[in-house]
């Protein structure tokens, strides 16, 4: 006989333990397939881990400006080894709590692939289990380009089982994970040049962002190698090498780093089984209310290509729950206004409209608001530092539709920010609030 339970959840990462942990809080029976650590990719190799680097290495640009401050300190070495054993240790001590919490809310954990064989039915160790409802929740994992040697370089994956770090790094790809990593190797000591297939970095981005983050890594001394499309990778006596399409050679490089894009964990599951539909790269199609084709089958996460990121499949998941076992039915997430941060050196934040999509959705009554500026943190330093700020509204009242802030703090700001945006502030709202100074946050209730 299968095992039957109210809700089964593949994939135990961010978003399906935060449905699976709702869902039996309302009294529903739950089980999660995960063989790995729960905490899928956020915990064990996405942004808790990427965090503990950025600090390292934010750390670092503090040491080098130390001596403005008036400390006397010579020299610093970073032992990368010593950083990636206390860091392993705290994750493994997340994915122990994981465990725990939902042991401790009846949630029952199958350590097993699952995968459908109907569209009410998993089967996982040899067992079947039958679930009222099923969520599918098992993100990705990063893409490869397919080209010759491309197995001669390592993913964002491989960056945290790094036992040293490599003296000159090649980081191909122009989004997040490749700026995130690049500057981190950057901070500690590695010579790094990014190849982007474009222009420049973080299409998706502002144009005000991308230039300032631009400049930011040219002063950093990271190499932007643009209009790169790699053609072909390998080893040589002198180390690693990159070829792009138009023939340039790159060469001598200690590691080869590919952030070339995410694809979906949706391969061995059995979606055919199910009548689960997928679009050509793989992502389970889903409605607003995360639906799939087949009934009372549901995906979340980064499985759905929509917006990968981590509090997004939470929140998704959550509310899935909320309407499934607690008598909410209108409860979904709206996907519109999310905020994002960028882990650079300064980091991004951003919220809303880009300059460009605000003046395609509102045309003439956009109205732009620039602040660029140096933060006080720099004033006594020889190196000079620099923040930019955007704030873009729309209307006769000018309801404040995207907000754009490249500099140090710009990562704690934003979530205020996007509350405010989410009410529908205006310019009128911004420009009554008192200041607090000093800060860059100021800036951006005080632009005229």
């Amino acid at each position: 006989m299968p095992l039957k339970f109210d809700l089964l959840v593949i994939g135990g990462g961010s978003g399906g333990l935060a449905a699976a942990q709702r869902a039996a809080e309302y009294g529903a029976s739950v089980a999660v397939f995960e063989p790995k650590p729960l905490g899928g990719t956020c915990v064990n190799a996405g942004c808790v881990p990427k965090k503990v680097m950025w600090s390292t290495a934010a750390l670092a640009h503090g040491l080098a400006d130390a001596s403005g401050y008036g400390f006397d300190l010579e020299s610093w070495r970073h032992d990368w080894g010593a950083i990636k054993t206390r860091r392993d240790a705290y994750i493994a001590r997340l994915n122990s709590i994981y465990a725990k919490n939902i042991e401790a809310k009846g949630v029952t954990h199958i350590t097993e692939n699952g995968s459908f064989t109907g569209p009410h039915a998993i089967t996982a160790g040899g067992k079947t289990y039958q679930g009222k409802h099923i969520v599918i929740a098992t993100g990705g994992y990063p893409a490869r380009p397919e080209i010759p040697g491309a197995e001669h370089g390592i993913t964002s994956d491989g960056f945290f089982e790094l036992d040293e770090r490599p003296a000159r790094v090649a980081v191909v790809g122009g989004g997040y994970v490749a700026v995130e990593l690049a500057g981190m190797f950057n901070a500690l000591g590695s010579e790094v040049s990014i190849f982007v297939r474009y222009n420049g970095v973080l299409r998706n981005f502002d144009d005000m962002i991308r230039q300032e983050l631009g400049d930011a890594l040219a002063k950093d001394g990271i190499a932007l190698v643009t209009e790169a499309i790699p053609s072909k990778a390998g080893i040589e006596p002198g180390g690693l090498f990159l070829e792009t399409s138009d023939g340039r050679v790159f060469n001598d490089f200690d590691c080869l780093l590919w952030a070339v894009g995410r694809n979906p964990n949706t391969r061995h599951l059995g979606l055919d089984k199910a009548g689960v539909d997928v679009d050509g790269e793989g992502f389970v199609l889903v409605d607003d209310f995360q639906n799939t084709g087949a009934e009372h089958i549901y995906a979340i996460g980064d499985v759905t290509g929509r917006v990968s990121l981590t509090p997004v499949a939470i929140a998704a998941g959550r509310f899935l729950a909320d309407r499934l076992f607690d008598n909410q039915p209108d409860r979904h997430l709206n996907y519109s206004n999310i905020a994002t941060v960028v882990f650079s050196h300064p980091p991004i934040g951003a919220v809303g409209l880009t300059e460009a999509e605000a003046r395609a959705e509102y045309g003439d009554i956009v109205r732009v608001y620039h602040s660029a500026f140096m933060p006080m943190y720099y004033a006594v330093l020889q190196s000079k530092g620099r923040a930019a700020m955007k704030l873009i509204t729309a209307g006769k009242h000018e309801k404040v539709v995207g907000v754009h802030v490249i500099g140090d703090g710009a990562d704690e700001m934003m979530q205020g920010f996007s509350v405010a945006i989410g009410m529908g502030a205006t310019k009128d709202d911004f420009d009554n609030t008192v200041a607090i100074h000093p800060t860059s946050a100021e800036e951006l209730v005080t632009m005229r």
